[in-house]
């Protein structure tokens, strides 16, 4: 199997349109075209990642954050980026990145957050906007059910936690096949008037080659009749950032040493204490400060995220208590996550989690 073979399957498990546009998600490095012998999961993929891949012979590193993130203009060695990426191009490493493309994805990184606290009623907490499109295709009736069905194959349909939704009307079609066509019905010069239905599905934007594809295929018109329009309704799958529901609501103290064992942590930051009652709760993995408005206005009584500063902790206006746990601790489990998809994934060679350190932040307790 191709290295090119490899990021085509992890894509259909996470979009990778689905990442924030500042983003470097994908191949960084290596050839798609090599044959894959293995591949190691990891946080970073640093220095000594990319040894310990050499060291394990595998030649496909799959990391969390991009190593090349902004401003690489020359590769000579100078810092930790440049020395990571020489010894993967000298040693035929391929490196792919999926960072905010997880952070974004309904199974990603906060669904893994939520599910090691064992919140009920998931939600996404910020919804992505703009990104979801319908397409409206008419077609004969005895047709329908095989365009309706490549749709939903082809990706269409899906609304929150629930997928293969259409609406259907009935009505009437005209056409008059012109010279030079081959109509399925009807005949050249003659105006046709038949029984058609229209068949409307919504969509995210990145699928819609994808999908028209697989409605044209379906479709035994020679010219098919669609329409697609772009909607403003936020997409309930796509998203920074979730939030539930504990089972039983515990005061601020109790819900502390649950994260903190939970997560395993020396230490958690986190706001005043305000005496209320903890049941809702939003995490955003990562530097989640941009989240703090959606938690309050989604009544969340807790927000769990890492990289908050000295004045995002007044944003808590004694509504909610501000936890900040730690950038990567909020994302440790996406090693463990990675690792899980992959491993289904494939069975032909190797998968491996990274036993190296990546986390550059200690504590003197």
């Amino acid at each position: 199997m191709t290295i090119r073979e490899v990021i085509s399957e992890i894509e259909n498990h996470i979009a990778m349109p689905q990442a924030e546009d500042f983003d470097n998600v994908g191949l960084l490095c290596g050839l798609d075209s090599r044959e894959v012998t293995g591949i190691l999961v990891c946080h970073d993929a640093l220095e000594n990642v990319i040894q310990e891949a050499i060291e394990k012979k595998v030649n496909m590193v799959v990391c969390f954050h991009p190593i090349i993130f902004s401003g690489l203009k020359s590769i000579t060695g100078r810092n930790y980026v440049e020395r990571a990426i020489l010894k993967a191009i000298e040693n035929k490493i391929a490196i792919y990145a999926i960072h905010t493309a997880f952070d974004n994805d309904i199974k990603g990184v906060n669904a893994g957050i939520c599910n090691l606290l064992n919140l009920k009623n998931q939600k996404i907490l910020q919804p992505k906007k703009n990104n979801l499109r319908q397409i409206s295709v008419l077609v004969p009736k005895d047709n329908a059910e095989k365009v309706r069905k490549a749709l939903f194959e082809a990706g269409a349909g899906n609304i929150g936690f629930y997928d293969e939704c259409s609406y259907t009307s009935e009505g009437k079609g005209t056409f008059r096949p012109l010279l030079g066509s081959d109509p399925v019905v009807g005949e050249q010069g003659k105006r046709e008037c038949t029984d058609e239905v229209k068949i409307e599905v919504i969509f995210e934007g990145y699928k819609q080659n994808k999908i028209v594809g697989a409605m044209k295929a379906a479709h035994n018109y020679e010219e098919v009749a669609y329409q697609i329009v772009s909607l403003d309704n936020e997409n309930q799958q796509t998203g920074l950032g979730m939030y539930g529901e504990l089972e039983n609501e515990m005061d601020e103290v109790e819900f502390l040493t649950l994260v903190k064992n939970k997560f395993k942590l020396n230490i958690i930051k986190h706001s005043e204490f305000i005496g209320k009652k903890i049941k809702r709760v939003g995490v955003l993995g990562g530097s989640g400060a941009s989240g703090i408005r959606a938690a309050i206005a989604q009544k969340c009584d807790a927000y769990l995220t890492g990289d908050l500063k000295y004045h995002d902790y007044f944003l808590a206006e004694s509504k909610m208590l501000l936890c900040d746990i730690g950038h990567y601790e909020s994302e440790q489990l996406v090693s463990e996550q990675l690792f899980e998809i992959l491993s289904q994934k494939f069975s032909t060679f190797a998968i491996l989690n990274s036993s190296e350190k990546t986390n550059p932040v200690n504590y003197f307790l």
